[in-house]
């Protein structure tokens, strides 16, 4: 829609429904379970850690970290009101998309593979937060209530973030692949997929080694669980290669555009985010001295792959979100 003069006229978005309004709600209160948990365990408490966990050999870290993850969790209701509120149409792009990407990249693998954990228990191939032959991290109560509130949040924060960006960003994921513009300079995509190409062939070949039970790089055979995790890992990297693959060359040209930017979106955001949270105790020392070479270098390559897929989707957002009209330029 334009003035008289030439100029860009955007409808006023229409205002929060009660999906949205009802969303926010189950995303705010489905924090509680873990804040709860992890205040009590800031203060002291041992609430769900077995006596012989390793978790109580650190207490003075163990105490920083769950304070850490209770700020990481408290921004979702943050988030929450940023999606909600009318003031957050007008917050600038990075404080909403980034913590969005952040939040869904953090929580896919779970809401992927913590089901998947569940069945493999009910088939008695594995338990959840056990290994085989070690001792108990947390008792397995802990992880049904702040995984199941990890991924009732997922899909309360996915509802209204989708709700959002329709009223912002209207038609932004609209239309076939084919007539969607290559994000940026197309030399610059192209260089970025090329590097994500790439790097995926060795951290993929590792992480799926991994699900299959091989235990190269580890201290010894994975569980079930362990396996299903390497599993979603490598999932996300084989989402964020074809997401980005989509988005740079729009092939093939009549798939739904919504397809491989969810895909590049999903797959670059849980594969940089758990790779530097796996990455960060290693290279500090608080994983101990006995992590391998190997294993450091994957998560260091899956990083790079990660970010490398992160950078091409922002390229591609901010055309894209140009052309549809967007209140700014993202």
């Amino acid at each position: 829609m334009t003035s008289d003069h030439g100029t860009a006229v955007l409808r006023s978005p229409a205002p929060p429904g009660r999906l949205d309004h009802v969303a926010a709600w189950v995303a705010a209160l489905a924090c509680l379970p873990y804040l709860t948990l992890k205040t009590l365990w800031v203060a002291g408490s041992s609430l769900g850690i077995p006596p012989d966990s390793p978790l109580l050999d650190h207490t003075l870290a163990l105490r920083l970290a769950n304070a850490g993850t209770v700020v990481m969790d408290g921004a979702v209701i943050v988030l929450v009101l940023l999606l909600i509120r009318p003031w957050g149409l007008r917050a600038p792009w990075w404080l909403l998309l980034v913590p969005v990407w952040i939040a869904t990249g953090l929580l896919l693998p779970i809401v992927l593979g913590y089901p998947a954990q569940l069945v493999a228990g009910a088939l008695g191939a594995g338990s959840s937060g056990s290994t085989s032959g070690a001792e108990p991290f947390l008792d397995n109560w802990v992880f049904a209530v702040v995984y199941g509130g990890f991924i009732v949040q997922a899909l309360a924060l996915t509802t209204l973030f989708v709700r959002y960006v329709r009223r912002r960003w209207t038609g932004v994921a609209r239309g076939p692949l084919g007539e969607a513009p290559s994000g940026g300079s197309r030399g610059t995509s192209g260089w970025l997929t090329a590097g994500a190409l790439a790097l995926t062939p060795f951290p993929l070949a590792l992480q799926l080694a991994w699900a299959a039970g091989s235990s190269a790089g580890l201290d010894g055979p994975g569980s079930v669980d362990s396996r299903v995790v390497a599993a979603t890992h490598a999932c996300s990297l084989l989402l964020a290669v074809a997401g980005t693959l989509g988005l740079t060359w729009r092939r093939p040209r009549r798939l739904p555009l919504a397809v491989p930017l969810t895909a590049a979106w999903l797959g670059s955001g849980a594969t940089l985010c758990w790779a530097l949270w796996m990455l960060l105790p290693m290279v500090t020392g608080a994983a101990g001295d006995q992590t391998s070479a190997l294993l450091l270098l994957v998560h260091a390559v899956r990083t790079l792959v990660g970010a490398v897929a992160g950078v091409a989707l922002v390229l591609f957002l901010r055309t894209r979100t140009g052309q549809a009209g967007a209140a700014e330029s993202v």
